[in-house]
C-alpha cells in the first residue's frame, strides 16, 4: 500500500462519489422496469384488454428489447466512456416511461416495453464489469458490488408504499396508473443529466482525489488488470467458448426465470392471497424486501471476511428454491408472507456475491462482454419467467405450477453453482492462493 495514500478516507471517497450514485441508478431502474406490476392492478380496468397472459407477455418483451442492445452496449461503454453510456441509458428509458403512460392498445403495450428493455440494456454488465474494476480492486469489489445491489431492494421497499400511493391519488389530472408512469420517470432524465457531467469514468478524471490517490488507484488496477492477462490471456470470442463462461449463463438463466417471474407477480398474487387494499399491499411488499435487504448485506461481509462465493450463493438459492415451491401451499396470509419472505431472500441476498465470480479469471472487453453474455442468458430467463406464469394462470385457473418450476429452476440453479468449486477451482481457498482475492473485505 502507499503509504502516502489513506484508505479509509479513499473508501468513503469512492462510496460516496462513485457507488452512491450507481446506487440511485438501480434504484430508478428497477423502480421504472417493475412499475408495471403495480400499475397492472388498475389499468386492467380502464383497458379492458389487460389479461393475465397478455400482461405477462408484455413484462417478458421487456428482455427482448434488452437482449438487442446487451452486448453491443457493454462494448462501447468499455471503449469509450462507461459513465456517458450509463447517463444515455438513463434518458432514454425515462423518455419510453413517459410514453408509457398513454399507451392505449395492446401493440403500444408491447412496443413501449420492448423500446423500454432496448433502454436499459447493458446498465449492469457496464458497471460490474468496466465502471466497478476502474475503481475498485478485486478484494474491494464484492463489498462494493454488494452494497450497490441492496438498491433492487430498496426499490422495492420505496416502490411498493410509492405506487400504491399513486395509484390511488391524482396529482396531475390523470389516472392513477398513467401518473405512475410519468412521476416515476422525471427521476431518471433529472438524475442522467447529473451522471453525464459529475461521475467520471476513471481515477484520473476526479478532481476529488488527490494525486497520491490517483495514482494509487491507476497503478492497482493496471497491475490487476497485468495479472489476470498474464495468468490467462482472453480474448471476447475466447471468452463466449470457454466453458467457465458457459456454466455461469446456464446458472443465471435458470436463477432469472426465477427472479423475474416471483417480481412481475408478486403484487398480483400477494393481493389475491390476502385481500388487502392496493395501499396495504404496498406495505405489505415491503416486509419482504427488508428482510432481503438485511440478509444480503450480511451475506456479502461474511463473503469479503471468508473469501467464499459458492456456498454463499449456493445456499440462498437453496433458501429462494423452498420459498418458491412451498408458496402454493400457504394456509394464511401470514404463512404466504414467511414464504415470500423467503423467496425474496433466496433470490436476492447473494446476488453482490455472485458478480464478482466472472471479473476473477476476465478482464477488459473480455469481462464487459461476457458478464454482457451471462446477462443475456440471464435476460432469456426474463423472457421466460413472467410469460410462464401468465400462460399458466390463464389456462390453468392458479399460480401453482409456476411456483414449482420456478423453485424448480432456482433449485437447479443452486447444484450447478455448488459444482463451480468442483468444476474449476473457485473454492475458497484456491482462491486466495491463486486469484485475485474479490471476495475479500
Amino acid at each position: 500500500m502507499n503509504a502516502s495514500v489513506d484508505m479509509k478516507q479513499l473508501t468513503r471517497k469512492r462510496d460516496l462519489r462513485i457507488v452512491f450514485p450507481v446506487f440511485l441508478v438501480s434504484i430508478i431502474a428497477c423502480l421504472d422496469r417493475v412499475n408495471i406490476s403495480y400499475a397492472a392492478l388498475t389499468m386492467k380496468q380502464d383497458l379492458g384488454w389487460l389479461t393475465p397472459e397478455i400482461y405477462g407477455a408484455g413484462a417478458s418483451i421487456f428482455f427482448f428489447g434488452y437482449l438487442l442492445l446487451e452486448i453491443p452496449g457493454s462494448l462501447i461503454a468499455a471503449r469509450f466512456s462507461a459513465s456517458k453510456w450509463i447517463a444515455r441509458i438513463m434518458f432514454t428509458w425515462g423518455l419510453v416511461c413517459c410514453f408509457m403512460a398513454f399507451m392505449s392498445t395492446q401493440f403500444e403495450f408491447y412496443l413501449c416495453r420492448f423500446l423500454l428493455g432496448a433502454s436499459e440494456a447493458s446498465l449492469y454488465p457496464v458497471i460490474y464489469s468496466v465502471l466497478f474494476p476502474r475503481w475498485f480492486m478485486g478484494k474491494e469489489r464484492a463489498r462494493a458490488t454488494s452494497y450497490m445491489l441492496t438498491s433492487l431492494l430498496l426499490a422495492n421497499i420505496i416502490g411498493a408504499p410509492l405506487s400504491g400511493v399513486l395509484l390511488s391519488t391524482s396529482i396531475i389530472g390523470l389516472a392513477g396508473w398513467q401518473e405512475l408512469f410519468i412521476l416515476e420517470a422525471v427521476p431518471a432524465l433529472l438524475f442522467a443529466i447529473f451522471f453525464f457531467f459529475f461521475v467520471p469514468d476513471r481515477p484520473d478524471q476526479a478532481s476529488w482525489l488527490t494525486d497520491e490517490e490517483k495514482a494509487y488507484l491507476s497503478k492497482a488496477y493496471e497491475e490487476e488488470r497485468a495479472a489476470m492477462l498474464k495468468k490467462k490471456k482472453y480474448s471476447v470470442l475466447k471468452a463466449f467458448r470457454d466453458p467457465k463462461v458457459l456454466r455461469l449463463c446456464v446458472i443465471y438463466f435458470l436463477w432469472v426465470v426465477g427472479f423475474w417471474g416471483f417480481y412481475f407477480w408478486m403484487p398480483t398474487v400477494l393481493k389475491q392471497l390476502s385481500g388487502l387494499s392496493t395501499q396495504l399491499l404496498g406495505g405489505a411488499i415491503a416486509i419482504p424486501m427488508m428482510a432481503a435487504l438485511v440478509v444480503q448485506v450480511l451475506i456479502g461481509r461474511s463473503s469479503s471476511r471468508t473469501g467464499d462465493k459458492v456456498w454463499h450463493v449456493a445456499g440462498a438459492l437453496f433458501v429462494g428454491a423452498v420459498g418458491l415451491a412451498l408458496s402454493p401451499h400457504a394456509p394464511n396470509t401470514a404463512v404466504a408472507l414467511v414464504l415470500i419472505c423467503l423467496s425474496a431472500i433466496g433470490i436476492h441476498a447473494s446476488m453482490g456475491v455472485w458478480w464478482t465470480i466472472p471479473t476473477t479469471f476476465l478482464t477488459g472487453s473480455a469481462a464487459a462482454a461476457s458478464i454482457a453474455l451471462i446477462n443475456c442468458c440471464g435476460n432469456l430467463g426474463g423472457l421466460v419467467g413472467p410469460y410462464m406464469m401468465g400462460w399458466i394462470k390463464t389456462n390453468t385457473g392458479t399460480f401453482d405450477l409456476g411456483y414449482y418450476i420456478m423453485g424448480g429452476a432456482m433449485f437447479l440453479a443452486a447444484l450447478l453453482v455448488l459444482s463451480i468449486k468442483y468444476g474449476f477451482g473457485f473454492a475458497a481457498k484456491k482462491e486466495k492462493e491463486e486469484a485475485p482475492a474479490v471476495a475479500e473485505n
